[in-house]
């Protein structure tokens, strides 16, 4: 790649650097008198003319059939991102804004990602992701049984760093609200603090055994909060704003739209590559920009994503971005994405704080 940068001339590079910036504003495919027009450069249209021709046989530029004019390579949008765009700091009234929406929501960790990702999504306007945070050192920290109605109640876990998950159980119908609080009490006491790699069944059913319930009751109970407990860890996808990408002439076509948000439903393969690589970063590295063709999930071709990471303590847990077409606003979107990484991790260290000072009192 660095050797292709070479070729690339001081006039060609400014060039490249007006054709991605007039197609990002306006989607449509640019010419030479544009160029001179909007731009004022100091050469001639035939002069521009020529460059665009050169930028296309060497792969910056490609030249849709139905036009004159040129639009941008997936080669030309890396160029653009690695040497010529211009990032600039966010404007103080959104900064403002991401800062006091986070700081409403300091309740626990996970409401905080969810909250990071639709603030992405709305300061953008395209679609974002969020990995849900993923800690090798994982532990029960609390348990809570709540009867939403007779045979059903909902299990909410509540692990290290403040990260809680919940999820609606069936349980028999003779089992009370009374019952099912004493249970999540017992086996609070007896797990609490333990790592959940080490938590298995055996290990509930000891610490909930003395409930006051038959045996056969309690044990459909017992199961259903191990589950829930194990599943607490799994990896899950927040989504937010997935149909503003359909406010993009790239996506006017059905075929090609279905195709996109086909790929975004399926949260499985999403979380995957969302966490292939997680804590392999480069130290100095703040976002990493996938454009086209260098997505690894077949069917995202016409867009590009631009990912960061989030730490809970020293250990990076989660990736957090924002995908929209290959035409994104770059420098916008990372500008945005820079300062809610700053704030999160921000946040997130404050409400570690928080659950480690807790934790302290508990034990005094």
């Amino acid at each position: 790649m660095n050797q292709v940068h070479q070729q690339l001339d001081e006039r060609k590079k400014m060039i490249l650097k007006a054709i991605v910036d007039d197609y990002i504003e306006t989607a449509e495919p640019v010419g030479s008198k544009t160029l001179v027009s909007r731009h004022q450069l100091p050469v001639s249209s035939a002069t521009i003319r020529n460059e665009m021709a050169d930028l296309e046989e060497m792969g910056y530029l490609e030249q849709p059939h139905t036009s004159a004019g040129r639009i941008p390579s997936d080669l030309g949008y890396r160029t653009y991102v690695d040497n010529l765009m211009e990032v600039e700091a966010l404007p103080d009234e959104q900064a403002r804004t991401i800062r006091t929406v986070l700081k409403e929501n300091m309740s626990e960790v996970t409401g905080l990602i969810r909250k990071a990702s639709q603030l992405l999504s709305d300061q953008t306007q395209y679609a974002s992701l969020a990995l849900s945070p993923k800690c090798c050192k994982n532990h029960l920290q609390q348990i809570k049984m709540l009867m939403i109605e007779p045979g059903r109640a909902l299990v909410v876990v509540v692990l290290s760093a403040g990260l809680v998950k919940d999820r609606m159980v069936r349980i028999p119908d003779l089992v009370d609200s009374s019952q099912l609080a004493q249970i999540a009490n017992a086996i609070e006491e007896g797990l609490h603090g333990m790592p959940l790699d080490d938590i298995t069944l055996v290990a509930v059913s000891a610490a909930g055994k003395h409930a006051p319930l038959p045996d056969s009751l309690l044990n459909q109970v017992l199961y259903e909060a191990y589950i829930s407990i194990k599943q607490a860890d799994n990896l899950e996808v927040y989504m937010a704003g997935s149909n503003k990408l359909l406010a993009y002439p790239e996506f006017a076509d059905i075929s090609r739209a279905r195709t996109t948000l086909d790929v975004l439903a399926k949260e499985g393969m999403v979380a995957g590559y969302l966490n292939e690589g997680i804590g392999e970063e480069p130290a100095n590295s703040a976002y990493m920009i996938r454009i086209g063709q260098e997505i690894a999930l077949s069917g995202l071709e016409n867009c590009s994503f631009i990912t960061t990471t989030y730490r809970i303590g020293d250990t990076v847990a989660g990736r957090i971005g924002v995908i929209g077409p290959r035409r994104m606003a770059y420098a916008k979107v990372i500008s945005n994405i820079n300062f809610v990484r700053m704030n999160l991790n921000d946040q997130i260290r404050s409400l570690s704080s928080g659950s480690d000072q807790m934790e302290d009192d508990r034990t005094l």
